[in-house]
């Protein structure tokens, strides 16, 4: 099944290709997400487990196209995917390197994906782990897991399971793909109450992030990250992270050693909008210098 969409008014995002690859960015879960790729025609290609099912969405310049039994439903969900409910003229910034990097980022909106399970998975898979790792025990998952995604797809494209697969994989194919047995627990306990999780994708953030933390093993780090995506909440900010404290001190004060009470009284002036305006702090690509040797990836399967 194909469907066909007419392109949004420009100021809904979809003017060119660059600011919705801008937008959708933070769903990229590496460069060989089997859920999502790029094609030399520049097209952007996305494959979902919706409510109605299966299905893959192409977003082209001149518009997109969903396939599967789940196309009409991606199609609907368009318009919000490109940030159609965002507001990008309720951020007014504070600083000059956020004032820059908006001016220069003018296309950004916040994606709102509609979709809890497919965002919260993927995070807590990073949770404590390198991205490098956490990306390949995605792909590895949804490869083995999953379906072949819908319609004329690139090569090796595939759906994530359904809630009922997520909760069927068996421990060792869990320790197969590198993840251990607590990240496993949260992700089969999230997947047996996926359809009161996703309630919360309609919810306010903060009651999405409450919802979502009633479930053992995710905390104010995965949930933010989850919102993030799911809800497009733009005051979301992330607290918990490794290195965004020091970014946002770094960027804003000088300060490479800001923990996350520092990190949230510089965001202080952006109540409302703090997600925003650490969005456009990675943007600017202001980070202090390293001082020490990047996290060495870890492997349990060898265990």
């Amino acid at each position: 099944m194909a469907a066909r969409f007419t392109p949004l008014p420009r100021n809904a995002n979809n003017a060119n290709n660059a600011n919705t690859s801008l937008t959708l960015a933070p769903l990229r879960r590496g460069p060989a997400d089997p859920t999502f790729q790029t094609t030399p025609d520049g097209s952007i290609w996305r494959a979902s487990r919706t409510p109605a099912g299966p299905g893959t969405l192409r977003i082209q310049e001149n518009g997109a196209e969903a396939y599967g039994p789940g196309a009409a439903w991606l199609l609907d969900a368009l318009p919000a995917l490109l940030g159609a409910e965002d507001d990008p003229t309720a951020f007014v910034p504070r600083h000059k390197i956020v004032a820059a990097t908006a001016r220069a980022r003018a296309g950004l909106r916040l994606t709102r994906t509609g979709l809890v399970l497919e965002s919260l998975i993927p995070t807590v898979l990073e949770q404590k782990v390198t991205s490098t790792e956490a990306y390949r025990s995605w792909r590895q998952l949804v490869r083995t897991f999953g379906e072949p995604a819908p319609g004329p797809v690139p090569e090796g494209m595939y759906v994530m399971p359904d809630a009922r697969g997520w909760a069927a994989i068996p421990s060792w194919e869990w320790h197969r793909a590198n993840v251990d047995g607590k990240r496993a627990a949260t992700i089969v306990r999230a997947a047996r109450v996926a359809a009161r999780l996703e309630e919360a994708a309609h919810m306010p953030p903060a009651e999405a992030r409450k919802r979502l933390e009633l479930i053992p093993g995710i905390g104010p780090w995965t949930s933010a990250e989850t919102v993030q995506r799911s809800n497009g909440a733009p005051d979301e900010v992330t607290t918990g992270d490794l290195h965004l404290p020091g970014i946002v001190g770094w960027a804003l004060a000088g300060d490479r050693s800001a923990d996350d009470a520092a990190m949230l009284e510089l965001l202080a002036p952006y109540e409302g909008q703090r997600h925003r305006a650490a969005r456009l702090i990675l943007l600017s690509g202001r980070v202090p210098p390293r001082r020490a040797p990047r996290m060495a990836p870890g492997d349990i399967r060898a265990l």
